[in-house]
């Protein structure tokens, strides 16, 4: 059974998780800032190639889940993070996310979910977050933060690929008490 995963909601906690990978490998690094900044899933995070990345402002993929076909901008903190990657690991094919064993992942060379899954997880332990978290905290980071932004809901919903707004409120950790918050705090 699958544990049940929480986004991080403490922009300190985040930058602690960037800072932490960052010194220690920068491919984990480039996983979470990626990860957070764009909502994939793990599944898409890892099948990226350098081509698919490599001086690009947008990134085109076919979601492996829906089968949908997703086209991105993306922001530039990831722009730049990419950049010092490819730079600092001198990668020029292959996937962005490769593992030191030879096949990797189902043979494409990248890291496992596990693999990826370990690195975010003692992560975000070496760092004092105790709440679960594992991959898919990266895309309900994402949605959790385009919420606190402002984004309305239904914009994340399509995002996200949601059937419904409250599927994607339950989704981020949108709770009924901090909806309630709303009607209490309006007092016009």
């Amino acid at each position: 059974m699958m544990e049940f995963v929480e986004p991080i909601r403490d922009k300190k906690q985040i930058d602690n998780m960037k800072r932490y990978l960052k010194e220690r490998n920068l491919r984990d690094w480039l996983l979470f800032v990626l990860g957070i900044n764009n909502g994939l899933r793990i599944s898409d995070l890892l099948a990226l190639q350098i081509a698919d990345v490599k001086g690009c402002d947008r990134i085109t993929i076919r979601e492996k889940k829906t089968g949908k076909r997703k086209y991105f901008p993306l922001a530039d903190n990831c722009k730049k993070a990419l950049s010092e990657y490819i730079k600092a690991t001198g990668l020029t094919v292959g996937p962005l996310f490769p593992s030191r064993k030879s096949t990797g992942c189902r043979g494409t060379g990248a890291i496992s979910r596990q693999q990826a899954y370990a690195a975010i997880n003692a992560a975000a332990r070496a760092v004092g977050i105790k709440a679960a978290i594992g991959t898919h905290t990266l895309r309900k980071t994402f949605g959790y933060w385009a919420f606190q932004q402002g984004v309305d809901v239904t914009r994340i919903q399509q995002l996200l690929n949601h059937s419904a707004p409250s599927v994607t409120l339950r989704y981020i950790g949108i709770t009924k008490d901090e909806l309630d918050q709303v009607y209490i705090n309006i007092n016009l």
